[in-house]
Parts: structure tokens; sequence; C-alpha cells
């Protein structure tokens, strides 16, 4: 079910990636595991597995972050059964005006619409349901007029249809990535006015060309890559969250101009997501 905007509901607005963030819903990883494998990350990680309590130190610590630079930060209630949640960011995502919430291509992740769409309602965003099989936030990277989405094993040719017909204002973009690769935010974000950052082995030559004559581009080599170097989080302001591991990105970024801000997240990042993926933005301005 849709809920059609009314007069009573508040503001959601999402131009892009980097202007500043004033709202943003996250969720704690209190029963965060490694259960199912359904990431390559995962799978490397899955004999030492997760500790709950120190993830959920590192998350509380980029929470804190978040609010003492202005951000107001909304909790979704978190399950015991629900592992993953701590990745807001793939069940919805904010293009322009309009809040979505996903269709998940990880049935084990299909719950966790429900807990999202009650925050929602509490709180009176607007929102609309996208039903066609399969798109997940983590795949969709807004740059104003222009949308990038990820081909991806979670993100298909068929979703992204269904999404391209909801907004006719917004020109979308398709890259299709590496099958290793979980989604595209974790090989290319766009953290200000022309700059990405880019891991280049997961796209085609003829997609780094397209991008490359988009963006300044700040390439994030192997290692990084796999520390996520990608997903940081930009609260406005040349502000940067990003892990202290990925020294090489971080160097490069704060050459651009960008303030970096150092948050410990490496126990977060063993089930294959960090900063972006544990943030979903429904207000910047």
């Amino acid at each position: 079910m849709s809920i059609e905007p009314r007069e009573s509901l508040q503001e959601v607005s999402c131009q892009n990636e980097y202007d500043t963030l004033q709202k943003v819903i996250v969720c704690s990883p209190e029963y965060m595991k490694i259960g199912k494998i359904i990431n390559e990350t995962q799978k490397h990680y899955q004999n030492e597995n997760i500790d709950e309590n120190i993830a959920t130190e590192q998350h509380n610590e980029f929470v804190n972050v978040m609010q003492n630079n202005g951000v107001d930060v909304i909790g979704i209630r978190s399950q015991p059964d629900l592992h993953e949640q701590v990745f807001t960011r793939d069940i919805g995502f904010c293009l322009g005006d309009q809040l979505f919430t996903a269709s998940m291509g990880s049935d084990v992740r299909v719950p966790e619409i429900g807990e999202l769409r009650a925050v929602l309602k509490q709180h009176d965003f607007p929102y609309k349901d996208l039903v066609q099989k399969s798109i997940e936030g983590g795949d969709v990277i807004v740059d104003n007029n222009t949308v990038w989405v990820g081909i991806s094993n979670r993100t298909t040719f068929e979703a992204v249809d269904a999404l391209k017909a909801l907004l006719p204002s917004h020109q979308v973009k398709l890259l299709p990535i590496a099958e290793r690769i979980l989604h595209l935010d974790c090989c290319f974000n766009v953290i200000g006015p022309n700059v990405g950052l880019v891991y280049p082995e997961a796209l085609t030559k003829e997609d780094m060309d397209i991008l490359s004559r988009e963006y300044d581009l700040i390439e994030v080599n192997e290692e990084e890559q796999f520390t996520l170097g990608t997903n940081v989080l930009s609260i406005g302001n040349k502000k940067i969250i990003s892990m202290p591991e990925n020294k090489k990105v971080n160097k490069e970024m704060e050459k651009l101009g960008f303030d970096i801000i150092e948050v410990e997240f490496n126990e977060i990042i063993k089930s294959g997501g960090s900063f972006r993926c544990c943030t979903l933005p429904i207000l910047r301005g």
C-alpha cells in the first residue's frame, strides 16, 4: 500500500548524496550476525562472525558523530531474527522529493520493509512502495537530475524500468557491476559536485569512461575496496565520514578539500556494508 501525500506529512527530499544531511534513518546492530551467507564479505568472516557488542559500540559512535553535526537520527526497532537490519540504505531510498521502500532481492531481508514502514507511518513520512522485483537502495545513487542505478544480483533491469516510470524528471543511467560486488555503493559513490569515488575493476571500461567524463574520480584500490573505501557518508559542507583503515582514499579526499571524520567501523563491515549502507537519508538540504 502507498500513502498519498497530505499536508500533515513531513518533508522528504534528497537531491543528491552530499547536501547537508538533516534527517536519517538507522537501526542498531544489536542482533547482527552472519547467518545465511548473502555476500562475499560475509563468506570471508563466517567463521569469525560478528561481536554484536563491539558492532553496537561502533554504531553508537557513528550516530553520535552525526548528531553532533546537527543530524536528526531516527531509529528503527531492531528485531532478534533480522540480522541485516543495520543496513537501512538497502530497504529504501529518497530520490528528489519521493521516498521509496525497496523491493528486496534477498528473501531473508523482506521482513525489514515492514519495520521501515512502521517508522515512516509513525513519523508521518510519505512514501511509495516499489513492487517490481527487485531493486535495493545500495544500488541507487542520486546526483540531482541524474540517478545512477547498479545492475547487480539484487537489482534487475525490470525493476529499474518500473522506477524510471516514476521519475519523469530524472535521467536514470545504468551501471552493471561485477557479480562479486554486492551493490553499486560498494564500488561507486558521489561525494560532491562532480567528485566521485570508484573501484574501477567492478565496472566496464565503457562505463568508467562515462564516469570519467562526468566526475573527477578518486580510484579505490583492491585493498581499500575490501574495507569499503567507496562506502563513505557525506553529511554536507564537504564533511565525509570514513574508516581510518582507508588511508589512501581518505588522503585523496583531503587533497580535494574534504574534511574527513574517521570512525571505527571494522566490526560492522564484516557483514558487507559500511557508513552509506547503514544510513537511509530522508532529508538533505
